[in-house]
């Protein structure tokens, strides 16, 4: 009996080269943390890293919010018209995409020039956040 043939090719397969932990400066600026993180508090899905975080002055609408650079593992609702403290802004609800919760808004528009820093930055509230890995 005839064997088959294969037109495969044999692939050589190349060594992925290993990933770093995230490591993030502290405010010190001299030592070195392993990357912290924002998780969600309702299911704990990751949802921003320490690194991308830019103010922890701001109000959310049940209380203290944080303003992220940058967010993973949310989804985006409708843009809309608010008038917040800080005056008119275009945003976006942002959900978690594991749970569904609420968890904040995206600076879609910002219409008084000193608040344009805000375009395209998240704001996450601090009652639907839980901060891991290497926090006090």
């Amino acid at each position: 009996m005839e064997q088959p043939v294969s037109l495969r090719t044999p692939i050589q397969i190349l060594a992925k080269p290993q990933r770093q932990p995230i490591l993030s400066q502290s405010r010190a600026g001299s030592d070195l943390i392993p990357g912290r993180e924002n998780r969600c508090v309702h299911c704990r899905a990751h949802l921003a890293r320490h690194d991308e975080l830019i103010s922890k002055s701001f109000q959310g609408s049940h209380g203290r919010a944080y303003l992220f650079n940058s967010v993973v593992n949310v989804g985006c609702g409708p843009a809309e018209q608010r008038l917040l403290l800080t005056g008119l802004h275009s945003v976006s609800d942002i959900f978690c995409q594991s749970c569904k919760t609420t968890l904040g808004w995206k600076y879609e528009q910002a219409f008084e020039s000193s608040q344009k820093y805000k375009e395209g930055k998240f704001i996450i509230e601090m009652s639907h956040m839980v901060k891991e890995n290497g926090w006090d």
